[in-house]
């Protein structure tokens, strides 16, 4: 080393002062080769502050710096800092926080078996990193004999890279293999996770129908479910085996090349990978964003299978046509957004990647060519050409390994817009169960009396009858239809609720089943197992014919209730759908039954789904439109012999004479709740009608008797006036029309 450092003084620097610099930098060089080891360790531990101070205070300081820019915005909008920061999508502690929720999730404890799948896997991940040095310095002796004509070493390398194949190839597949299993296993465990979420407490209605946050709750639960855990087992592999590979690469190259060396390098590529990440797009955000657009896309769709019907009678599929135009060129101008975006930082990354690293690397593996390491032998042209190719293959597998960690810099920014949408998902979860929406509401809902009713809240008790006392009917979109709604019904009692359409009285229904809040007043109802409903249109699940039947029970709850097949015949037989079963195929004959069976027959399945379960209470929500009075009659015949408590919605006066107590809504805010005498209704109901049949026939009436009045009047005055007028006798017809 001093002796390069005399060429390059002798060279550069004039002749006075060449020989008291000489002396200046062998002293110097002489103190540092001293105190090497103290040095290097102080500059280590230095740079590991420093990173790891710039890494915490990125991770705290970007929530920091954006909290301010949260508020600026919230004051803007009108919304809170909290929904601000869920519209963000960034790698900052907000997405730390978010992965660590998730990964208490999808990893529950140490004893669970994605822990010890990841341990299996990281062992792999150590035992590869230990095979590519071991290749490493094997290369460089295999072209170190190479160089030096020993072909008894060569040979001997050769059968040992051989060898060494056999573990490495069974390492990189058990690596594939294990991550694909993390993400399986993570899929499941977090998919579990948000189904007994879903499936409970009626979430799976509430996010659609009371909150407005989620507008696709099936993509978030089926795709981002799927994205977000095979991005966080890629993300595992592409990121723990390269800082691994980085730091134990780096060990040995700073024993061949010097740590001073490697220090510098590492400290060139640590400002441009922070050039790099400053000059990054916010893909994070982007693919939360085509997500969305992906969801809607594909709801858009949906909706089209789901109305296929009304839309093919309406002739609407141009409209359509344009709806799914629009709903995929605003997905597609969004890819292509990202596109762009990828192909200036594509380039950016392969510049800064590949050559300027590559540049640095080279410079690297010549320091032991061009200078003495200190702790190093000087050794022939052999150990110099393997210590190069040695040191050549960890700096390339460094790079590489360093290539990834920034490569997966982007993999973070998707990981954390899939970690968005999925945390978004639970935490509307978590807000419905606990009565917290957001509905964009309507205009009427802000009028202070209105406010002040969904400002309250009502109280819902447990009991053997159905009662309301003073309890408000309001939408979810905020819209008072009743402002105070009082009744009854005991065992035995069978009410008919009637009113106009959009009074409010299927609201009721969702109240009573706790599907909408109550704003007000008292609630008593009894468990919901003592409650059925059937409504207009009833559901029929997928399963077999014999699962329309005793939904949503299994066949062993049905054994376990003492019913067979011969007893669910019986029940089909009451509601004359006796041939079905034969028609069908059988109770075990699977089929798509909402399209296979016609609307009468679906009624009268959810009919003989009633008589079934055979519960205290009923609610029939038009249940018989679609059936003739006949088998209306002898469903609520049998209905009533059951002892089952009737609420019916109908608009049918062949239904009164089954029910004895009326709950009538004026379509104005009132209602009224009495005892229903079905005679007398249907007596005062005909006279209704003939009146109403004579104020119709009335003008014509007035009419004809304003032309007889015109015609006695002139005939009075020909008389008057001495004019003859034609004689008819007795029997005569009088000329006149009487239309």
């Amino acid at each position: 080393m001093p002796t390069v450092l005399s060429k390059y003084l002798d060279s550069y620097i004039s002749p006075a002062n060449n020989q008291k610099l000489r002396d200046s930098a062998t002293k110097i060089f002489d103190i540092y080769k001293t105190n090497r080891k103290s040095i290097g360790w102080s500059i280590w531990i230095i740079a590991i502050i420093l990173l790891y101070g710039r890494g915490k205070s990125g991770a705290s300081g970007d929530g920091g710096a954006t909290s301010k820019k949260d508020k600026r915005e919230a004051r803007r909008t009108g919304t809170t800092t909290v929904e601000v920061k869920k519209q963000k999508v960034a790698v900052d502690h907000v997405f730390y926080e978010r992965l660590r929720k998730l990964l208490k999730i999808v990893i529950p404890g140490y004893k669970s078996k994605e822990f010890w799948m990841l341990i299996v896997h990281s062992g792999f991940l150590v035992f590869r990193t230990i095979l590519s040095v071991y290749v490493a310095t094997l290369d460089g002796r295999i072209v170190s004999a190479l160089v030096r004509k020993n072909s008894k070493e060569f040979l001997g390398g050769i059968i040992l890279w051989m060898m060494v194949a056999i573990p490495a190839t069974y390492t990189n597949s058990m690596l594939t293999y294990m991550q694909n299993k993390l993400a399986i296993q993570f899929r499941t465990r977090l998919t579990n996770y948000i189904h007994d979420q879903y499936l409970s407490d009626m979430t799976f209605y509430t996010i659609g129908n009371l909150d407005d946050r989620i507008k696709n709750a099936d993509q978030c639960i089926t795709v981002d479910t799927m994205k977000f855990c095979n991005s966080l087992s890629g993300l595992y592999s592409n990121l723990a085996k390269p800082v691994l590979d980085t730091f134990i690469y780096n060990f040995q190259l700073s024993r061949s090349v010097g740590g001073e060396a490697l220090f510098g390098v590492s400290l060139m590529v640590h400002f441009s990978s922070v050039l790099l990440r400053a000059l990054t797009p916010p893909f994070g955000k982007m693919v939360a964003e085509e997500q969305r657009l992906e969801g809607e896309f594909r709801f858009t769709h949906s909706r089209l299978i789901e109305n296929a019907e009304e839309i093919a009678l309406y002739a609407g599929h141009s409209v359509e046509k344009t709806i799914l135009d629009r709903a995929y060129f605003a997905l597609i101008k969004h890819i292509n957004r990202i596109f762009r975006k990828h192909i200036f930082h594509g380039m950016l990354e392969d510049f800064i990647i590949k050559y300027l690293w590559g540049a640095m690397g080279l410079v690297l593996c010549s320091v032991p060519v061009f200078f003495t390491v200190p702790g190093t032998k000087k050794g022939d042209l052999g150990s110099r050409t393997e210590g190069f190719v040695t040191n050549r293959r960890l700096l390339l597998s460094s790079s590489d390994a360093f290539g990834r960690i920034m490569y997966s810099y982007k993999e973070i920014t998707e990981l954390a817009g899939y970690t968005a949408r999925v945390s978004e998902l639970l935490d509307v979860f978590d807000d419905v169960k606990a009565r917290r929406f957001h509905k964009q509401l309507v205009a009427s809902a802000k009028q202070p009396e209105n406010a002040e009713i969904l400002a309250g809240r009502g109280e819902v008790i447990e009991s053997e009858i159905i009662q309301f006392d003073n309890v408000p009917i309001v939408s979810p979109s905020g819209e008072v239809l009743l402002r105070s709604l009082s009744f009854h019904v005991k065992p035995g009692m069978h009410l008919l609720i009637v009113g106009p359409n959009g009074c409010g009285k299927s609201s009721l229904f969702r109240i009573l089943g706790g599907l909408w809040p109550v704003y007000g007043g008292t609630v008593h109802k009894p468990n919901s197992k003592d409650i059925f409903y059937i409504p207009q249109r009833p559901y029929l699940s997928l399963g077999t014919l014999r699962d329309q039947i005793i939904y949503p029970h299994t066949v062993q709850e049905m054994h376990a209730r003492g019913y067979t097949d011969e007893k669910l015949q019986e029940i089909l037989e009451i509601v004359q759908l006796n041939r079905i079963v034969e028609r069908e195929g059988g109770w075990n004959k699977e089929r798509e039954w909402k399209d296979a069976l016609a609307g009468g027959d679906k009624q009268r399945i959810a009919m003989a789904r009633l008589f079934y379960h055979s519960p205290r209470y009923a609610i029939l929500d038009e249940c018989t439109s679609a059936v003739s009075m006949d088998i209306e009659r002898i469903m609520y015949t049998h209905a009533t012999e059951l002892n089952i408590s009737l609420l019916t919605v109908s608009h049918r006066p062949s239904l009164w004479k089954y029910h004895n107590y009326i709950l009538q809504y004026d379509g104005q805010g009132g209602c009224v709740f009495t005892k229903l005498d079905a005679e007398r209704r249907l007596a005062l109901q005909e006279q209704k009608q003939t009146l109403e049949q004579k104020l119709v026939e009335a003008p014509k009436l007035q009419k004809r008797l304003d032309e007889l009045k015109s015609m006695l009047t002139e005939r009075d005055s020909w008389n008057h006036s001495g004019t003859t007028t034609p004689h008819h006798q007795e029997g005569d017809i009088v000329p006149f029309s009487l239309s």
